[in-house]
């Protein structure tokens, strides 16, 4: 068996993903699945976080940005590798942290928008953080998809 690294058990993986040529994206359907299992990854990082941090004192917008940077990192190497099977791009690289930047500013905003909007509910803070998460996720797998992941 072919070794890779020291992990013999992932060189059939490992051959499979290398094989794929560049101009045989996965189906539509196939992108966005995973995206939805990447997403839900790192909405638990970034959720996870997000409480974490608000339990520790912080202003509810530091610990959005705060667990906003630790989930989009983990759905950005996640999603270029495994969702789009992109190679890495200094170009597909800056176009996400351009993409994430505008995500960040909506996401943040809408968060808070409807944290206020919610206070004294016992739900608040999980239900304003879906409706911000929801609509960035919508505007990333969009824009990845057609734009970013294009690029060659």
């Amino acid at each position: 068996m072919e070794q890779i690294g020291h992990a013999p058990i992932l060189a059939p993986y490992a051959a499979r993903v290398a094989d794929t040529p560049d101009n045989a994206p996965l189906s539509l359907k196939t992108q966005a699945a995973r995206f939805i299992v990447t997403g839900g990854l790192s909405a638990i990082v970034d959720f996870g976080l997000y409480v974490l941090f608000l339990k520790l004192g912080l202003h509810v917008n530091v610990a959005k940005t705060l667990s906003f940077i630790a989930g989009t990192t983990t759905a950005y190497l996640i999603n270029r590798r495994w969702t789009f099977q992109a190679a890495p791009s200094r170009a597909r690289f800056l176009a996400v942290m351009a993409l994430y930047a505008l995500t960040y500013a909506v996401q943040v905003g809408i968060n808070y928008l409807f944290y206020l909007q919610f206070a004294g509910e016992s739900w608040q803070v999980p239900v304003a953080f879906i409706i911000a998460q929801g609509t960035a996720t919508v505007i990333n797998f969009v824009v990845q998809r057609a734009v970013i992941f294009r690029l060659r």
